[in-house]
């Protein structure tokens, strides 16, 4: 078994070779391919994780351990490829929605863009997931999914600390507003 990089990582150099990179990858793999599974769903999560770890590798030299710890690095990366997907995928959908007949699936790129993976969410928390802004559920799915600080979650964004409270806060409240009396906890 591999010696596991600590979570908040920030040794100088833990990137600079093979075997470092190696060590990043085991150590960060399961999570993040769990994170964009439920993001996405398991059909897009391999393909997506490869993108992150592949993307990482190519910027290890313009990755700053000063700033970010290796996780909150790797998930604001799939963060990225996470939205990047979803808006390539709604385009396609409109472009095939232009070629079909007049009244064909209104609105389904909007879901689909917006969705979030049914199979390990029940169908109301999906739904209500939708409904939130995408910025505000990015954060609110990084806590709740990923276990992100507030800290990281700023880092993995590129936001600042206190956007971080406001967006969860928001989340939270409207999620309440839309699942009635079922307790948000995260």
């Amino acid at each position: 078994m591999a010696s596991r990089v600590p979570w908040g990582a920030r040794a100088p150099g833990v990137m600079d070779d093979a075997e470092g990179f190696a060590a990043v990858f085991d150590a960060h793999f399961a999570e993040i391919h769990a994170y964009v599974a439920h993001r996405l769903g398991p059909d897009h999560a391999e393909d997506i994780v490869a993108e992150t770890f592949l993307t990482a590798f190519r910027k290890r030299g313009h990755y700053d351990p000063a700033r970010a710890g290796v996780r909150a690095w790797l998930y604001g990366i799939a963060t990225n490829l996470i939205g990047k997907h979803r808006r390539l995928e709604a385009r396609t959908l409109r472009a095939l929605g232009r070629w079909g007949p007049e009244g064909d699936a209104p609105g389904h790129e909007d879901t689909v863009a917006l969705r979030v993976s049914a199979q390990s969410l029940r169908p109301e928390l999906a739904a209500a997931l939708a409904e939130l802004d995408r910025r505000d559920r990015d954060v609110l799915l990084l806590v709740a999914l990923a276990g992100l600080s507030h800290d990281e979650i700023a880092t993995a964004l590129g936001i600042p600390y206190g956007t971080v409270g406001s967006r969860l806060s928001r989340a939270r409240k409207k999620l309440r507003a839309l699942l009635g009396e079922v307790v948000v906890h995260g």
